[in-house]
């Protein structure tokens, strides 16, 4: 049995979650999410303010598939109550974020600048000129954005230069002429 699906999860007070056959919805003062379980292998009751996620047997599919939608649950909970942030950095001379509306306009040392819109429940905000915030109430989709943007101008080995996620430790490899010094 997995130890993650066993732990019950809280319900906090303004969130409210409903159980259809199949589909939980939560709802709370930052939005509303859905998530499709599948009801075959897991059930998943609600006790006042505590839910619980049991799985239906003993498979591999079924003790995979009890953490995993536990896990799914609780983020949505926590995202409708708290919300979700990811920052990145931006290293290197001459990168610079900035804000137009809701796009991002960035400058990464391309012969142009990029243009970065943030998809429908995604909130995007930069300080100064090289960090930006990533918010949102979807765990997965705020990730996703937040690599997105990464991929744009990822870290390069040899300067650091790129964009990286907060506190990201880039290892620096040596160049060419460190090498040739070894003969």
């Amino acid at each position: 049995m997995s130890r993650i699906g066993k732990l019950p999860v809280q319900v906090p007070s303004g969130v409210n979650v409903t159980i259809d056959d199949g589909e939980v919805r939560v709802k709370g003062p930052k939005g509303e999410l859905q998530e499709h379980i599948l009801a075959n292998i897991v059930e998943v009751k609600l006790d006042g303010t505590t839910l619980h996620v049991l799985q239906r047997g003993s498979a591999r599919v079924h003790r995979a598939t009890h953490g995993l939608t536990r896990t799914l649950i609780a983020n949505m909970i926590e995202g409708v109550s708290k919300g979700f942030r990811k920052s990145l950095e931006l290293q290197g001379v001459g990168y610079r974020a900035a804000k137009a509306g809701e796009r991002l306009n960035l400058s990464l040392g391309y012969s142009h600048p990029v243009v970065f819109a943030p998809p429908k429940g995604i909130a995007l905000s930069v300080e100064g000129q090289n960090k930006i915030h990533i918010d949102g109430i979807d765990k997965q989709r705020v990730g996703q954005v937040a690599a997105e943007i990464r991929a744009l101008r990822p870290p390069e080995p040899y300067k650091g230069k790129g964009i990286r996620y907060e506190g990201e430790i880039v290892r620096k490899k040596l160049g060419k002429a460190a090498k040739a010094g070894k003969k």
